[in-house]
C-alpha cells in the first residue's frame, strides 16, 4: 500500500501511527464491530457495491473494538485477518477492548476485570466457558492458563499488530479520540482509547475531520469536526460506515 507510511516517531512504548496519503482514494471508515460478523458482512457487501461506481483507490479504516459484547469475536478476527474485498485496500486500527484484551493475555488485567468489559462472549466464541471452567479447576491460575492457551495465536498476533491512529491532512481515524492542545503525533496511547468528555468540548477546535467510535450514538452526526460512528451494533444491530470521497461523505448502515 504505497499511500500508507508507518510513523512510529520516536515512541518506543506507543503503538503505529499510520500517515495517509487520500489523494484519489475513496474511504470507508466503520465503526465499532464488537463480535458482530453477520452485521459486518452485511455493510462490507453495501461498501463493495457502493464502491463499484467510483473511481479511485478503496480504503475501508475499522475503528476498533472487534470483539467482546457481540456473539462472533472469533469470526470476526478471522474475517480482519484475512484478505479485503476485491480492490480495496484495509487498516485495522485497535480499540480499547483488543487492549485489555492483550493486556489480561499477557497478566496485566485480572479475569475478573476484563469479564466486566464484555468478555464472556468472546470467550464463548472461542469455545470458552470460564464459569464452567472455574467450578473445574477451583484455581484461577489454572483457569487463566487455560484461556491464554486456548486464543489463537494468529489472533493474538493481529491485536498486537493494530496501528493506533491512521490520518491524512484533512482527516484523522481514530477509536476514542484525542487530547486538545496535543500535537497528533504526541498524543498518549490511553487517550486515543479511552478519551471522550474532553475531546467532546473541543470539537470544534480541531484542525480536521475526526472520524471516531469508543461511544454509542443512536444515530450518527456531526458535532464540530468530529463524526462518531459506534451505534451499539451488539445492541442495535446497526453497524456503521461512513464514506468519504472528494469533499462529500454517505452513511452506510448493515
Amino acid at each position: 500500500m504505497g499511500f500508507l507510511n508507518f510513523r512510529q516517531q520516536n515512541r518506543p512504548q506507543g503503538r503505529e501511527r499510520v500517515e495517509l496519503d487520500l489523494s484519489d482514494t475513496v474511504v470507508y471508515a466503520v465503526g465499532d464491530v464488537h463480535g458482530c460478523f453477520r452485521e459486518l458482512r452485511s455493510l462490507e457487501a453495501k461498501i463493495v457495491a457502493d464502491a463499484a461506481t467510483l473511481p479511485g483507490r478503496k480504503l475501508i479504516v475499522m475503528l476498533g473494538d472487534y470483539i467482546d459484547r457481540g456473539p462472533d469475536s472469533a469470526r470476526v478476527l478471522d474475517h480482519l485477518i484475512a484478505p479485503p474485498p476485491a480492490g480495496f485496500d484495509r487498516i485495522c486500527l485497535i480499540g480499547n477492548h483488543e487492549a485489555q484484551a492483550l493486556d489480561y493475555l499477557d497478566g496485566r488485567l485480572s479475569l475478573e476485570r476484563w469479564l466486566a468489559t464484555g468478555a464472556r462472549s468472546a470467550l464463548f466464541s472461542y469455545d470458552i466457558d470460564d464459569e464452567h471452567l472455574a467450578e473445574l479447576y477451583g484455581s484461577s491460575g489454572k483457569l487463566d492458563e487455560y484461556i491464554r492457551a486456548n486464543i489463537p495465536r494468529d489472533h493474538m498476533q493481529f491485536m498486537r499488530s493494530l496501528p493506533i491512529m491512521a490520518y491524512s491532512e484533512r482527516f484523522l481515524f481514530v477509536h476514542a479520540g484525542i487530547r486538545p492542545g496535543v500535537p497528533l503525533l504526541d498524543q498518549k496511547d490511553d487517550d486515543l482509547l479511552y478519551i471522550r468528555e474532553e475531546f467532546f468540548e473541543a470539537s470544534r477546535r480541531l484542525d480536521r475531520w475526526t472520524v471516531h467510535g469508543h461511544t454509542p450514538v443512536d444515530f450518527p452526526r456531526i458535532e464540530g469536526r468530529r463524526l462518531d460512528i459506534d451505534t451499539g451494533a451488539f445492541k442495535t444491530g446497526r453497524l456503521t460506515a461512513v464514506r468519504i470521497a472528494d469533499k462529500g461523505g454517505r452513511l452506510l448502515f448493515s
